[in-house]
Formats: C-alpha cells, structure tokens, sequence
C-alpha cells in the first residue's frame, strides 16, 4: 500500500503541455499546435511518481487564453466528482496555462464545494525547451496540494518554488521564471526540495462555503472592463453598456480615479442600474471609498486587480444588486 498522497491532476492545457518545433523554441511554441494530455505530462516527468499516487485526469488541452466561465463550472464539478470518487484524496493539482491562471485560481477559490488543497500550476517554458520549469513545477504543486499543512488555505498558486493566495497573486511578467507575485502581501510559503513551508495565510473569505454557486448556471452575469488613460472620454463605457453589461470594472487611474467624462459615463451608468466597480490599473494598493464614489453608487475594488474584480462582481451579481451589499462583498472576498 502506497504511504504518498493521493493527488488528482487535471491538466487543461497550456505552455505546461505544450511541445515546440526543438528543445531552443521557448517563444513560438504554440505553433506546433500539440499539446499534451495529462497523463502524457506525467509520463514526461517521472518523478512525479516519487512524491504523490497521481490521478490523472484527462481534461482537454488548450491554450488559457480559451479558458473561461465554462470551463470554471466544469471544473467545480469535476473536483466534487473526484473528491466523491477518491474518499482518502489528499489534493487536486490543475496545470493551467500562465495567461489566464489567476483569473481562473481566484474564480475557483470563490466557487469550489470541496474542502481539499487545491493547486494550480503552469510553466513559463514549454516541457520540450531547455531548462523547462514544467517538470518542477508539477512536483512542487503535487508536493503543496498532497501536504496536510495546505488545507484550509483556499484555491493556491505554485511556480518557481513559491506558493501564493488565488486572491493575492498576478502574472507580471511575459517569459520570466519569477512572473507570479503578490505585490501587496507576498507569498505564502515555499516548496524547497520535499519541504512545504508556509509563514502567512490569507484572511479573506473563500470556498467552501461562499454563496457562489455556480454548477447549475448557465453563464455569469455580463461584466465588462473599462481602462483608464489620459483623455478617456467614456466611449468604452457607453459602449458596454449598450452591449448589455450588468456591470463595469474600472481599471483607474491610481488612486483609483478616471479622467472626468470617463467619470460622468460611469456615474451615468450606476445611474441607469448597471453596478459600477472602481479598481485600479496600478496593480497594487486599496482603492479607497471616497465621498466620490460613495455619492454615484460605485464600488470601491479594494485592492483587487481589474481582472479578479470583474469575476467577484459577476459573481456577487448572482446574490444581490443592491450597491451596500456589493461593498460588504468586497469587503469580504
């Protein structure tokens, strides 16, 4: 009887699965179009053999930028079907594509049932190149998603040796090893070697137990981002709403201020009923609640990046519409 921990891993895709023209194709090794199924992944790294009884999980391999509310409901279920088929499970591992993993992280650790570590891992280079980061970074998420010390810490982030909140953590760079920071808060521990270190937790809310529940949803309530920049006129604002959008982020001006018609399209579109969200396109930092804001009904973000304010204000739109309420949310997740 095997005495490691029983870890699934689903793989959807991404540069973690993906196999360029040679080992030096780094940058356009999406061209190839072949990408690797979970199963063939692990065959590819053996290893993972000595640190966790893998579950693989066949998913469908794509590029993240094609990963959104679909494929989040599909994952929310297909983690409570493998917790409900694997009873001694100690984790869930998902290798995710770089581009969209936080979105998708911070989506999941609203919206999970289960009460499991769950961990999210990609790679900055193809498993074909020359000093690839997949390999390790698949036997550091199983390592985090198999260590009891992760449970209860919500959806988790593991790249290059580090472990990070779903809620906390962005992407910051294109192609270098060292692209998933929290710049507010930090990391939450460290994978070295066989040891999962952990020195903080997050204290925002999160799955199980949030209101969110998305399995039987059809899709998310339309949210749409408006980016702020010198001499935005509220075209952008004006033409979601005519789109249909239920609600607008704004990615603003730090401290979370727009130009001033951008600032009237907004305020005429709280005005109209559609929930207004105020973030910042500074990437760190609280949007505080200003007199401002309070006066036309918008939301501060609080230190939200645009993208993970947009998938909490679809979400809280599923509950309520009700402006104080969205701020007590906000204020929560």
């Amino acid at each position: 009887m095997s005495t490691l921990p029983k870890v699934a891993f689903i793989g959807t895709g991404g540069t973690l699965s993906s196999v360029g023209r040679d080992s030096l194709d780094i940058l356009d090794y999406t061209a190839t179009g072949e990408r690797l199924e979970a199963e063939e992944i692990l065959a590819r790294v053996p290893e993972t053999r000595e640190v966790a009884e893998v579950v693989p999980v066949r998913y469908r391999a794509v590029t993240s930028p094609g990963i959104g509310f679909s494929d989040w409901r599909t994952l929310v279920r297909l983690c409570e079907e493998l917790a409900g088929a694997h009873p001694d499970l100690a984790g869930i591992v998902i290798g995710h594509g770089t581009a969209t993993l936080e979105e998708t992280a911070y989506a999941l650790s609203l919206t999970l049932t289960v009460d499991l570590p769950v961990v999210l891992v990609g790679s900055q280079r193809p498993i074909s190149a020359l000093s690839s980061d997949a390999g390790l970074n698949l036997v550091a998420a199983l390592r985090t998603a198999g260590a009891p010390e992760s449970r209860g810490r919500g959806v988790l982030v593991v790249l290059n040796d580090e472990i990070q909140a779903a809620r906390e953590v962005t992407k910051t760079s294109v192609t270098r090893m060292q692209t998933f920071r929290s710049p507010d808060f930090g990391v939450l521990g460290q994978v070295d070697g066989p040891h999962v270190r952990y020195y903080r937790r997050s204290e925002r809310r999160h799955a199980p137990g949030t209101p969110f529940d998305i399995r039987t949803l059809d899709a998310l309530p339309r949210v749409d981002i408006s980016y702020a920049y010198a001499d935005a006129d509220g075209t952008a604002v004006r033409a979601f709403a005519a789109a249909g959008a239920q609600g607008i982020v704004s990615a603003g001006l730090a401290p979370g201020m727009t130009p001033p018609a951008e600032a009237e399209a907004l305020a005429a579109a709280a005005a109209s009923g559609i929930a207004v969200v105020q973030s910042t396109r500074a990437g760190s930092g609280v949007v505080p609640s200003t007199v401002r804001l309070a006066s036309h009904g918008i939301v501060p973000a609080d230190n939200l990046t645009p993208q993970k304010a947009r998938i909490l204000l679809a979400l809280a739109l599923t509950v309520t519409r009700d402006p104080a309420a969205l701020a007590e949310i906000f204020a929560t997740y």
